[in-house]
């Protein structure tokens, strides 16, 4: 081989890792189909090709955990701050070092030592039936009053095996101490229309079609149901049902989180603070709000209007998302003795 031929491999050698450098790989939970064009609009801003590798939130901890030290991952997404607090004290994740999520991210939705941030918020929420529920009932109705007597036997609410009960469960663990939960949680299954069964927007319908009069679920959901995205149905059914945001007269409704954590073994470091700083940009939190329906960090981006029509200025319960992972193996022991299946 000449010298020219040498100059010429030694030219397209640097080429490819100047390629093989602008990337960021990114695991995700997310389900969501128009986070493939957020994703699009990052690569086109920056130049950084994004590359994704998607699947159920356990499967993918189980991967990384796999993977180890040599996992290419940069950057992993998933719902709930449960979830993240796992992989967090599992060591996989190391400190996000961020002017952007400082100013935009508050502290009580970061991950210990900032390792992992929100990148949007989302509230446990009550969903109830008009025509069975008054306005002046659901007036101040916290969670703990859901174990009244007057509520027997019309709650609708998912299985204990659901993350977002067990965040919930946790951060009244948080607040009211296990011994109080407990008793709570003792009455609270007892009010149950009926046996814990389907997904968040089962819930809903529950509540639309008479089988519960109020329902537990995360407040985005409303917002696909109403867009139409699930169908004619449950747009319909979603028309049925009026949002309570709980607890204002107290410490505020529940907010739990989709968050992201910059991988202890990143590979390309630079590009995942990047975007993780993309997502809390202006323009990524407007394309989310609008398209997920989930509330935005970003004091400049309004909710979206499906989501803003009921009520934008609910007091919001500033527990430290870390609590829900910390005090998880107490909620799911918890649920478990009081018979929540």
């Amino acid at each position: 081989m000449n010298i020219k031929s040498i100059s010429i491999a030694l030219i397209f050698s640097f080429i490819s890792s100047m390629v093989f450098a602008n990337e960021v790989n990114v695991y995700t939970s997310r389900h969501y189909d128009s986070d493939a064009e957020l994703y699009s609009s990052f690569t086109a801003d920056t130049g950084i090709k994004v590359n994704i590798i998607s699947g159920k939130g356990k499967a993918l901890m189980e991967r990384l955990k796999s993977e180890g030290p040599n996992s290419p991952a940069d950057v992993f997404i998933t719902v709930d701050a449960g979830n993240l607090w796992k992989v967090q004290k599992d060591g996989m994740f190391q400190s996000i070092s961020s002017s952007v999520v400082e100013s935009v991210v508050p502290t009580n939705l970061r991950g210990p030592n900032d390792e992992w941030v929100a990148i949007a918020k989302r509230s446990r929420v009550m969903y109830y039936n008009p025509l069975t529920v008054s306005a002046d009932e659901m007036e101040n109705l916290a969670y703990e009053h859901l174990s009244d007597a007057k509520w027997i036997g019309r709650i609708a609410i998912r299985s204990s095996g659901n993350m977002y009960n067990q965040s919930l469960v946790a951060s009244l663990i948080s607040n009211n101490g296990v011994a109080d939960t407990e008793a709570w949680a003792h009455r609270f299954v007892g009010n149950f229309a009926r046996k814990p069964e389907g997904n968040d927007r089962a819930q809903i319908m529950a509540v639309a079609n008479g089988e519960a009069d109020i329902a537990i679920a995360n407040s985005y959901y409303i917002g696909l149901m109403l867009s139409g995205k699930k169908g004619d149905e449950q747009r319909a059914a979603a028309r049925k049902v009026n949002l309570h945001f709980p607890s204002q007269a107290g410490r505020g409704a529940h907010i739990n989180v989709s968050g992201i954590g910059l991988m202890k073994n990143s590979p390309n470091k630079a590009n995942a603070i990047k975007f993780i700083e993309f997502l809390l940009s202006d323009k990524a939190q407007e394309h989310i709000v609008n398209n997920t329906y989930e509330y935005p960090l970003s004091a400049n981006v309004a909710p979206s209007d499906l989501i803003a029509q009921f009520g934008t200025g609910f007091k919001e319960d500033q527990t430290s998302v870390t609590d829900y992972g910390k005090f998880n193996p107490e909620a799911v022991k918890l649920m478990d003795r009081v018979g929540w299946q």
